[in-house]
C-alpha cells in the first residue's frame, strides 16, 4: 500500500513540475535548453506513470521499493526547483518592467529639459534679438535718403532688406523652438499651421484628417506629438521625393493615434541610416510616453508610421 501511495505521489509531482516548466517556455523565448529540460520533465513523468501502470497490472512486486521512494524524492526536488525557477522568472520580469519604467521616466526628463531649453532660447530671441533688429530697422528708416549719395541709397536699401529678413528669420526660429500656436490653440491647429507654411514653400500636397478639433491634452503629449509630426514631414521632404502626404489624427478616448503616410521612394525599415537620427528620436519620444509605434516601408512603396499614445 505504501508503495502505491509513493508512486501516485511521484506521478502527481512530476506532472505538476512538467506543467510549471512548460508554462515558462514562452518567457525563455523558446530557448532550446529550457525546451530540453521540459522534455526531460515530461519523460520522467511518463516513466512514473508507466511504473504505476506496471505495478497495478502485475501480481508480483517487481518494482524495487527503494528506487520508487528515491523517485519520489527526485520528484519532490524537481517540483521545488521548478517552483523556485518560476519565482526567479517573476523577479526577472519585475526587474525588466522597472527598467522599462525608469527608461521612460529618464527619456521624459530629457525631453522635458530639451523643451525648457527651447523655450528659453525662443524667449531670448523674441525678447532680446527681436527688439534690437526692430530698433535697427527704425534707425535705418529714419535716415533722410535725400541727403545721402545715390550709391549709398542702394546700400541702405540692401541693409534695410537684410534687417527685414533677419527679423522674419528670428520670428521663424523662435516659433520653431516654441510653437506659440501650439500653446494657445492646441495640437490640431499647430499641425495645420505647420503644414500650411510647409506647403507654401514646397511643391507638395499634405492632407490632414482629424477629429480632435480644439481638444487639449497634457503639454508633453501635445509637444511630443507635434515634434514627431514635424520630424516626419521634414524627413519626407529631405529623403522621400514624395508629392503627397496624409496625416490622420484620431482621439479614441483613451488612445491618441497619429497615422502618417507618404508616397515617396520608401526605404528598408531595418536599415534606416538614410534617415539619420530622425527615426531614433521619434521612437525615443514615443517611448517616453509609454506609447507604441509601427513603421512600414519598402523601396518604391512609400512610408507609413502608426503611433499610439495613451491619454
Amino acid at each position: 500500500m505504501g508503495l502505491k501511495i509513493a508512486l501516485i505521489i511521484s506521478v502527481i509531482l512530476q506532472v505538476i513540475a512538467f506543467v510549471i516548466t512548460i508554462s515558462l517556455i514562452p518567457k525563455t523565448k523558446f530557448n532550446i535548453a529550457w525546451v530540453s529540460i521540459s522534455i526531460g520533465f515530461l519523460l520522467m513523468a511518463l516513466r512514473r506513470m508507466s511504473e504505476l501502470f506496471y505495478f497495478y497490472n502485475t501480481t508480483t512486486d517487481d518494482i524495487n521499493t527503494l528506487n520508487s521512494w528515491i523517485a519520489v524524492v527526485i520528484s519532490v526536488a524537481m517540483l521545488v526547483a521548478s517552483v523556485y525557477i518560476r519565482k526567479i522568472f517573476k523577479v526577472l520580469n519585475h526587474i525588466h518592467r522597472l527598467r522599462k519604467e525608469n527608461e521612460a521616466k529618464l527619456l521624459s526628463a530629457v525631453i522635458s529639459t530639451e523643451e525648457k531649453q527651447r523655450k528659453h532660447f525662443a524667449k531670448e530671441l523674441h525678447d532680446g534679438l527681436g527688439p534690437l533688429l526692430s530698433s535697427a530697422k527704425m534707425t535705418i528708416s529714419a535716415i533722410n535718403k535725400s541727403d545721402v549719395l545715390p550709391q549709398n541709397n542702394v546700400l541702405l536699401d540692401k541693409v534695410e532688406n537684410m534687417v527685414d529678413n533677419a527679423i522674419v528669420t528670428t520670428k521663424e526660429i523662435s516659433n520653431q523652438l516654441t510653437p506659440h500656436v501650439l500653446e494657445r490653440y492646441g495640437l490640431q491647429k499647430a499641425i495645420e499651421t505647420f503644414v500650411r507654411n510647409t506647403s507654401a514653400k514646397e511643391n507638395i500636397r499634405i492632407n490632414i484628417v482629424s477629429n480632435i478639433k480644439k481638444q487639449r491634452y497634457k503639454h508633453n503629449i501635445e509637444v511630443i506629438l507635434y515634434r514627431i509630426c514635424c520630424e516626419l514631414i521634414n524627413n519626407t521632404l529631405k529623403y522621400a521625393a514624395a508629392d503627397e502626404m496624409d496625416i490622420r489624427l484620431t482621439d479614441n478616448t483613451s488612445i491618441l493615434e497619429l497615422e502618417y503616410k507618404d508616397n515617396g521612394k520608401g526605404f528598408e525599415v531595418d536599415c534606416n541610416e538614410n534617415y539619420g537620427m530622425g527615426l531614433t528620436n521619434i521612437k525615443s519620444r514615443v517611448k517616453s510616453l509609454n506609447g507604441a509605434i509601427e513603421l512600414e516601408s519598402s523601396p518604391n512603396n512609400g512610408f507609413c508610421a502608426h503611433i499610439k499614445l495613451p491619454v
